[in-house]
């Protein structure tokens, strides 16, 4: 029985992590784009194990009825139900599979037939924001004059706490990521990206604070167009990462979305 389980599983895990990254995108929602190779691999792999499993089972069951068959032809009842039941212990395997082990039925059915939620604001509500590398002060180049200017999350934050310039005072800018809520009753709301350097298990967060427009539905997706929310010194740390939001506009999910990059589609 614990052969079966065993076969069972296997089979169905590479079943679907094949269905999961090579007819779908819901990979995307647990692993970056780059890992797509490695978990056909893998899918491949549990798939190939399940089958040589079975087919050394199948071997090992028809060995043992032949053995017992030749053992039968004896005449030594006594001794013949000796060696039968060490064979036994041996040969086949009729343990019961404890209650508990059918659990890990759960998530390989879950590839299967149901994908869990991509990582949003209900990550992002428990995870503090993620602190930005620290910029030498010739290290920030000129902006363009494009207005307004699309900037990813980082480069905003690192512009509003270090760029001694000032270069974002009074700027247009477009930031683009999903709503979440600010929480605890707080004025403002959320735009956020969360970044994957690997998988979903070491996700972080970026965010910065919205003012002036109400708080679309959690996890849309927007293209938000404001100025630097004054407050505090600009260029320091004492600056707030935020903005004074005069439009919203609900965007697709881009393909980058476990990436601080301007939206690639």
């Amino acid at each position: 029985m614990k052969r079966l389980v065993q076969v069972v599983l296997l089979v169905l895990s590479g079943v679907g992590l094949l269905r999961t990254s090579l007819f779908t995108e819901e990979y995307l929602r647990y692993v970056k784009p780059g890992m797509r190779p490695l978990l056909v691999a893998a899918g491949v792999v549990l798939v190939v194990l399940g089958a040589v499993e079975a087919w050394t089972a199948v071997r090992r069951r028809r060995a043992d009825d032949r053995q017992e068959h030749q053992e039968h032809q004896e005449h030594q009842e006594h001794q013949e139900h000796q060696e039968h039941q060490e064979r036994l212990g041996h040969g086949h395997d009729h343990s019961r599979v404890p209650r508990v082990a059918w659990l890990l039925f759960l998530p390989v059915l879950s590839l299967l037939f149901y994908a869990p939620p991509a990582l949003g604001s209900y990550t992002a509500s428990r995870e503090p924001a993620k602190a930005v590398a620290t910029v030498d002060d010739d290290g920030f180049d000129p902006l363009p004059a494009t207005s307004p200017l699309p900037i990813t999350l980082t480069d905003f934050t690192q512009r509003v706490q270090q760029d001694r310039s000032l270069a974002v005072k009074g700027r247009a800018v477009q930031l683009t990521g999903f709503a979440s809520p600010a929480g605890g009753g707080a004025d403002g709301w959320y735009l956020t990206r969360i970044l994957v350097s690997c998988c979903a298990a070491d996700a972080t967060t970026l965010k910065v604070r919205m003012y002036g427009v109400a708080a679309p539905e959690a996890d849309t997706w927007v293209a938000v167009t404001g100025v630097w929310h004054a407050g505090g010194k600009l260029g320091t740390s004492s600056a707030p990462v935020a903005l004074d939001v005069r439009s919203v506009q609900k965007i697709r999910k881009p393909t980058n979305a476990y990436m601080d990059a301007l939206p690639l589609g």
